[in-house]
C-alpha cells in the first residue's frame, strides 16, 4: 500500500461488501476486500448454512476468488470489515479474521502485507499471527 488513502479505500470497498453477505442465522455481516499489485480488488462477503460448518467467511472467499481470478498476481492487501448495524457487534474481538481465515492468508500474502481490520487499525500480517504454521 502507498499510503493511509489507499487502505482507506479498500476499507470502503470491505465495507460495501459486507452489505452482501448471507448471514440469517447469526445476522453478523462480514465484507472483506483483497487488493492485488496488478491494482484489482476482489470482494468477498460471509456466507452462511443452516449446517454452521459449511458456513464460509468473507475474508476466505475473498482470499480464494483473489487466487482463481488472478493466479499471477500478489496479494498486497486485505481489508476487512465487520458486524450488522441492526444486530451490532461490539469490540475488537468479534471484529478479528477467525484463526482459519488467517491460516488461508499466511498461505496466500507475505508477513509484510497490509491488514485493515474496520474499528481497530491497520497491522501486517505477521503481527497479526506472529507464528504462522507453515510447511
Amino acid at each position: 500500500m502507498s499510503s493511509a488513502h489507499d487502505i482507506g479505500k479498500l476499507g470502503s470497498e470491505a465495507r460495501g461488501a459486507r452489505s452482501r453477505a448471507h448471514a440469517p442465522y447469526s445476522k453478523f455481516r462480514v465484507g472483506a476486500a483483497v487488493l492485488l499489485d496488478n491494482g484489482a480488488v476482489v470482494l468477498g462477503a460471509n456466507v452462511e448454512n443452516a449446517s454452521y460448518g459449511l458456513t464460509c467467511c468473507a475474508e476466505r472467499i475473498a482470499l480464494f476468488s483473489a487466487k482463481v481470478q488472478h493466479p499471477a498476481a500478489k496479494i498486497v492487501a486485505l481489508a476487512v470489515s465487520a458486524g450488522d448495524d441492526e444486530h451490532p457487534h461490539e469490540g475488537e474481538r468479534t471484529r478479528m479474521p477467525c484463526g482459519a481465515c488467517r491460516q488461508v492468508m499466511v498461505e496466500f500474502m507475505a508477513p509484510t502485507a497490509q491488514v485493515w481490520i474496520d474499528g481497530v487499525g491497520t497491522q501486517t500480517l505477521g503481527e497479526l499471527l506472529p507464528a504462522p504454521f507453515k510447511l
